[in-house]
């Protein structure tokens, strides 16, 4: 347990909104924090080594992998799971359409993929689909083959830009 070390700190931060203060180990990753200490285990660890995108959150707005970030080096600022998105209209309709494009299938990836593709539609609204691969190249799929994702980010895209 990462408040068994000697070493442990307290780290004070905003998770989903609502204040957090916990020990942690100095070598405890932001997503061990989130899924031990909080319980929030949508925040997925797949590769640990910031490759697969899986543990990717918002830290103060922008996304990050949850396996390099120390929880000790996040102190006094804001984290959003993928819990926190649950009431966000644009988290939202990227949910229905990764649903309406088959963008899914084992469920592992997508937590981390809708952070980034959340970020994609919030930060390049006239992103064409060259640009959102690009923009979606950090976080791996071994299920879907990526078509299915590429095109649920473009519907929220064009039906953003339809009005």
């Amino acid at each position: 347990m990462s408040t068994a070390s000697p070493n442990a700190r307290l780290v004070s931060l905003t998770v989903n909104g609502r204040p957090v203060a916990r020990l942690a180990a100095p070598r405890t990753h932001l997503a061990d924090f989130l899924r031990e200490g909080e319980l929030l285990t949508g925040t997925h660890l797949g590769c640990e080594q910031g490759v697969c995108g899986a543990c990717t959150l918002l830290l103060d707005g922008e996304p990050v992998r949850g396996c390099l970030a120390y929880a000790v080096a996040c102190e006094g600022r804001a984290v959003t799971t993928i819990e926190g998105l649950d009431q966000d209209e644009t988290a939202a309709r990227l949910r229905e359409a990764f649903t309406a494009e088959h963008a899914l299938q084992c469920g592992f990836c997508t937590p981390g993929m809708l952070i980034s593709a959340r970020d994609v539609v919030e930060r390049l609204p006239d992103a064409d689909d060259a640009r959102v691969r690009v923009e979606m190249s950090g976080n791996l799929c071994r299920c879907t083959g990526y078509v299915g994702i590429v095109k649920a980010i473009r519907r929220v895209l064009d039906d953003r830009k339809a009005g």
